[in-house]
């Protein structure tokens, strides 16, 4: 009786692993991340644009002055499935408005800020194509991604998304090439023209805890920037980044040059600090600015709120205006944004 219990236990055993073994196996889960962000921003002019109620230093996002302003709802989709993926990422808001406006004739209040799919080819190659986050720059159009909830002049200057074609070769964990072509045209996934542009950027990692990004895009349309993107992870405490970058139009009509600086230290586990100082400059004889943004970031689990003041001031007074309407060449701000990732 033993024996035909013990036969029968292991005939079981087989019949169930085997059953195992060909049930199909259940896809990777769908991937859901974003954010949402909010904002108070003080102009210490008091100066408020009556036609757009933006304050003195309006890079990009965070303009209102004396206003409890609204960023913007991110809301990120991803999925691997075997060697194919894709990701596409929508944002809702002003922060993504900013965006959509030149593209919109109707200034829609949502931005795509990526759209695209993936292949490996190999563990080591990958083509992505579709309307992508642009490879250059240090800051990112995502609050969850930067330190300073302002942003700077480089990166308000630069290409924000970038559609095209690129593969990716991963030489090891330390260096890897990307190259591809691209549109003509910045931040749109229509091409004015042509696909016309090719970017190229190199990944290094010298040593553990140092990343470093040489960046080029260059076309007839967009001119041809380039850019180095470099951060170092010196302790566990403090962190330094440098952006460096020069633009210059195309048909010899100008452009732009700048370096940003980054360090980073932090005080606890919750609390850090960090001072963003930026020399930025047109070229052709073009003004320039130099910019220094004190930034705290504080957490209590997914959020993060972020007290900063920031000073720049111009070489000429055609930017400002000081709290009698006058033009001056200075200009201060104190933002408290709340950021929630999830």
């Amino acid at each position: 009786m033993k024996k035909k219990l013990l036969l029968f236990s292991l005939f079981a055993a087989t019949v169930f692993t085997a059953s195992a073994q060909d049930a199909p196996k259940a896809d990777p889960p769908l991937v859901i991340s974003g954010s949402v962000d909010t904002y108070f921003k003080y102009d210490f002019s008091k100066h408020r644009d009556p036609s757009t109620g933006y304050s003195n230093i309006g890079t990009s996002f965070a303009n209102e002055q004396n206003s409890i302003s609204i960023g913007m709802i991110d809301l990120g989709l991803k999925k691997k499935v075997g060697k194919a993926a894709f990701v596409g990422e929508l944002a809702f808001g002003p922060r993504g408005q900013y965006q959509s406006v030149p593209n919109s004739p109707n200034g829609d209040s949502f931005h795509i800020q990526n759209l695209y799919v993936s292949y490996d080819l190999t563990d080591k190659f990958t083509l992505t194509g579709g309307y992508m986050g642009t490879f250059i720059g240090y800051e990112v159009i995502s609050p969850v991604g930067n330190f300073n909830y302002s942003t700077s002049y480089l990166f308000t200057n630069g290409p924000f998304q970038n559609a095209g074609l690129k593969g990716t070769y991963v030489f090891s964990d330390k260096a890897s090439l990307m190259a591809g072509i691209f549109q003509d045209s910045w931040n749109s996934y229509q091409s004015t023209f042509d696909v016309s542009s090719f970017g190229a950027q190199l990944f290094l990692s010298p040593v553990k805890g140092w990343t470093a990004y040489l960046n080029v895009i260059t076309g007839s349309v967009s001119g041809t920037e380039f850019d180095i993107t470099t951060a170092y992870q010196i302790t566990d405490a403090f962190k330094f980044g440098v952006n460096a970058a020069t633009w210059s139009a195309p048909h010899d009509g100008g452009g732009f040059s700048g370096v940003a600086l980054y360090p980073q230290i932090a005080a606890s586990s919750t609390v850090s600090f960090g001072l963003r100082g930026e020399y930025f400059k047109y070229k052709d004889g073009g003004p320039s600015v130099k910019a220094f943004t004190l930034t705290s970031n504080i957490k209590a689990g997914p959020l993060t709120v972020i007290p900063e003041v920031r000073l720049d001031r111009w070489n000429t007074d055609e930017f400002f205006k000081d709290s009698d309407g006058f033009a001056t060449k200075k200009a201060s701000q104190f933002v408290l944004a709340a950021v929630y990732a999830f």
